[in-house]
């Protein structure tokens, strides 16, 4: 049930609606769980609201975290890149944290090289 009540109930969950900040693979755990989920968003967007960094650096942040080979998500990657340019953040700059980004990838090579080195030398 959609009414003012739960709109005043969970504030956060609503204005991440409202703004095109909310990601529609958590409509399941907000179903669930709403009061949970309204917590869990409230410490999510304390960057964003505790004025420490600025909105350009939080766009930036955003951008490094969908782009994340543990995350991929496209949907945000694009909505972040939007906001950030929008902002006045460069191409360049976002180029920079995208490249910034894909040394996430290279985790693989350290867990798994050793293991290779490992085995290799265990068939000699």
């Amino acid at each position: 049930m959609t009414d003012v009540r739960a709109n005043e109930a969970f504030p956060v969950t609503q204005a991440m609606k409202d703004s095109g900040g909310w990601n529609p693979l958590w409509d399941g755990l907000s179903e669930l769980d709403p009061e949970w989920t309204e917590l869990y968003m409230t410490t999510a967007m304390q960057p964003w609201n505790s004025g420490v960094l600025s909105p350009q650096v939080i766009q930036l942040l955003c951008i490094a975290v969908d782009a994340a080979s543990t995350h991929m998500y496209a949907p945000g990657v694009r909505r972040h890149i939007r906001a950030a340019l929008d902002m006045g953040v460069t191409p360049k700059e976002i180029l920079e944290v995208l490249k910034l980004t894909t040394v996430v990838g290279i985790h693989s090579c350290n867990v798994g090289v050793p293991i290779l080195m490992e085995e290799i030398a265990n068939t000699r």
